[in-house]
């Protein structure tokens, strides 16, 4: 029976204790938290979203980074097979807009409860506020981890396989500090530098503050990426690396909201990057002048400054007066075709400047991590250290919202957890 280290005791850690254990395993959990599944707890906004129902052949058009990497652990453990694990389980699932799949109960804890029920019932043992503080390699193969319990001595234990199922960078305060990667960098992998994604922006221009807590649905986003030293270019000559639909918020710094957090995917930090909102996506520009040119005619002697609470919610108002040049007072009968124009073009580009993305504390995952060119994607074993498995955010593959992330953890440490065992 070979003997199985599994640091970390969130959903990729979890899965994959498991998972070595029902293949006959003799496993240990190592967590450092109080409790498993810390970061689980918060996702979704404390309902978790545990996969996406999409058909399988769909998933890998939502991987950002590395999809083909991730073909034999999602077909080898799929998002039927998550939903199936927790409704033989006992806990019951919905699918809701997007394809994307909660509890029926809308609590993330039993998310958690379900899965570290199986794991105990299937034989595993945890070792909770345990921390890792090496793992330990001899002749190209794993051979032990050194640990302990806070104020106790170091224990170092030998074990045939060693999977790291530690996360990233994303919410610290969750226990996601980065251990893993500096195990792996210990034993001569590759970390690919690790940024926010899944993540708000700052923006530069100075009304968004005055916009804080506007949330706005149905609207569309662009996300242009250019070259810092190029300047500006106009947005027909830049096709955007990102255009989708949804809903955003303003905030204090700048937007956040679903359709910003997908954008943040897209976004390059060693570029110059730029948003255009499209406040009325369901209208273009001549159908929008129409739909202008009716509410002035309903009041044409009414000025521009009330004229506008039909097209917009009321907060979002003075920010368009401003930024649209025409006089606040003018009457709507004496506003030019020009001016006419080109608010309809500001309606359907609203431009912002973004400064940075928001750093870890806010961000759902962590871009980059261990080189998959180093692990073999067929067991998540190490190339480079036998022995020596690797599950979850931990890896560099990331996927935008939906779903998609928590599937990456289920399916990788499924199969880093089968593998280990046998």
């Amino acid at each position: 029976m070979k003997k199985i280290a599994v640091i970390g005791c969130g959903a990729a850690g979890m899965m994959a204790a498991l998972a070595a254990a029902e293949s006959g395993g003799s496993v240990t959990i190592f967590e450092k938290n109080e409790k498993p599944g810390k970061k689980i707890y918060i996702t979704g906004k404390g309902r978790c979203n545990v996969t996406n129902a999409c058909d399988v052949s769909d998933y890998f058009d939502n991987v950002r980074r590395n999809p083909r990497f991730l073909y034999s652990a999602i077909y080898s453990y799929d998002n039927r097979a998550v939903m199936d694990f927790f409704e033989d389980n006992g806990c019951h699932l919905k699918v809701e807009r997007g394809d994307r799949v909660f509890p029926v109960s809308d609590h993330s804890s039993d998310i958690i409860r379900t899965l570290f029920n199986a794991v105990k019932k299937a034989g595993v043992t945890v070792k909770l506020e345990v921390e890792v503080f090496s793992v330990e390699s001899a002749q190209g193969a794993v051979q032990a981890i050194t640990y302990s319990k806070k104020d106790e001595p170091i224990t170092r234990e030998e074990f045939d396989s060693v999977i790291i199922c530690t996360g990233g960078m994303s919410y610290p305060s969750t226990g996601s500090t980065g251990d893993g990667y500096r195990f792996a960098r210990d034993l001569g992998h590759t970390v690919v530098p690790l940024r926010p994604s899944l993540v708000p922006f700052e923006i530069e221009e100075d009304w968004c503050p005055d916009l804080q807590g506007l949330s706005l649905k149905n609207v569309g986003l662009r996300l242009f990426m250019e070259d810092a030293e190029k300047g500006k270019a106009s947005a027909k000559k830049v096709k955007p690396v990102y255009d989708g639909f949804g809903e955003m918020l303003f905030t204090h710094f700048g937007v956040s909201g679903p359709l910003v957090l997908t954008a943040s995917c897209y976004y390059d930090k060693d570029k110059k990057g730029r948003l255009l909102l499209d406040l009325k996506p369901a209208l273009d520009e001549q159908q929008l002048d129409k739909r202008i040119l009716r509410d002035f005619d309903d009041a044409p002697n009414r000025q521009f400054k009330n004229s506008l609470g039909g097209l917009f919610p009321s907060k979002l108002i003075p920010v368009m007066i401003r930024l649209s040049g025409i006089d606040p007072e003018k009457p709507v009968n004496s506003i030019t075709r020009e001016e006419r124009m080109a608010f309809g073009k500001l309606i359907k580009n609203l431009p912002m400047t973004i400064r940075k993305t928001r750093d870890f504390n806010e961000a759902i995952i962590t871009r980059g991590g261990v080189s998959v060119k180093e692990v073999d994607p067929s067991t998540m074993e190490s190339k480079l250290v036998s022995g020596l498995y690797f599950a979850g955010e931990v890896l560099d593959v990331d996927t935008v919202t939906g779903g998609f992330n928590l599937q990456v953890a289920w399916s990788t440490g499924h199969l880093a957890g089968t593998c280990a065992a046998n």
